[in-house]
């Protein structure tokens, strides 16, 4: 992998060292390619800045280049988190040269990323999810497919890949869960409804087969040619649906997620149960549904109450 700076030979060496981060983010941490774009773009940032100030040398960088670059990205007008993040990148790319003696200083090890806002995620109320959910064609197998999707995202909480490359094997309608391998090949459970799980039933044995025909395939939810739906695909059909639901929100499969977990936590769900649900590793990445749950309150207290 290389990176297209078109700038001439002298600046070899700094084009080098990031080649070959980048190539061990591949091989030995086995990143997903969004996340390796990213750095390749983030590393890109640097390097032009770099050269711009003739830096030909990773021992040259010092700390108050990087606080140089971090401030041109503040005046080029990039979010806090969009800068936190290359900031993230820039500090797993010189532990790496740190780890494999290429420098003897790490300019950023002194550099605090700064602590962001937490943003409340978008979600539907209630009655936008059934609009959302009502609004697919079951006319039609493929139609029958999305809306039992759906269904199954909104009323487990899914993240789309976990959805779109779940296997049958996974599915117990009997007992009504579902077991996901999540990030991290870490496995958990999670509940399915009544609503979700007769849909499910209904797909499998009477629609299943009239998509995928006599091919034999391994995952629940499939496609004509008898794989997975992909990601992009399946982002694609929830946006038609918000279209035709006549949703104004910018919504992805992620948004549902969101639902689902906000509606527990106004429903009074413990915080514990939720986070074991959506796989999150850390508790305090599930907090932020009970911020979204108190603005709610507030939003009705404001509206009903006569001193509001």
């Amino acid at each position: 992998m290389t990176l297209n700076t078109n700038i001439d030979s002298d600046f070899r060496e700094i084009d080098a060292v990031v080649t070959s981060f980048l190539d061990h983010a591949i091989v030995n941490r086995g990143l997903a390619q969004l996340t390796i774009e990213s750095y390749s773009s983030d590393l890109k940032d640097l390097t032009l800045f770099l050269k711009s100030r003739r830096i030909s040398s990773p021992t040259n960088i010092q700390k108050e280049h990087i606080l140089l670059f971090l401030e041109l990205l503040n005046r080029q007008g990039l979010t806090p988190r969009t800068r936190a993040r290359k900031l993230s990148c820039l500090k797993g790319f010189f532990k790496f040269l740190i780890e494999t003696d290429q420098i003897t200083e790490n300019p950023c090890e002194y550099i605090e990323t700064p602590r962001l806002p937490k943003r409340i995620p978008e979600y539907l109320d209630q009655r936008e999810v059934e609009v959302l959910i009502s609004s697919a064609d079951v006319s039609t197998p493929e139609g029958a497919r999305d809306d039992a999707m759906i269904e199954l995202l909104y009323g487990t909480g899914l993240r789309v890949s976990e959805l779109v490359g779940l296997e049958t094997y996974r599915v117990d309608l009997e007992i009504g869960c579902v077991t996901v391998m999540g990030k991290g090949s870490k496995e958990r459970v999670v509940p399915i409804g009544l609503t979700a799980s007769s849909k499910i039933m209904a797909y499998y044995n009477n629609i299943r087969p009239l998509i995928i025909g006599p091919r034999r395939s391994e995952y629940l939810f499939v496609t004509r040619k008898g794989g997975p739906m992909t990601r992009q695909a399946f982002w694609k059909i929830i946006k038609k649906a918000a279209r035709t639901a006549g949703i104004l929100k910018e919504i992805s499969p992620h948004t549902l997620r969101h639902s689902f977990a906000t509606h527990l936590v106004q429903n009074e769900a413990d915080l514990r149960s939720v986070q074991l649900m959506l796989g999150h590793a850390d508790i305090s990445t599930t907090e932020i549904y009970t911020h979204v749950a108190k603005t709610r309150l507030k939003e009705v207290h404001k509206k009903a109450h006569p001193r509001g």
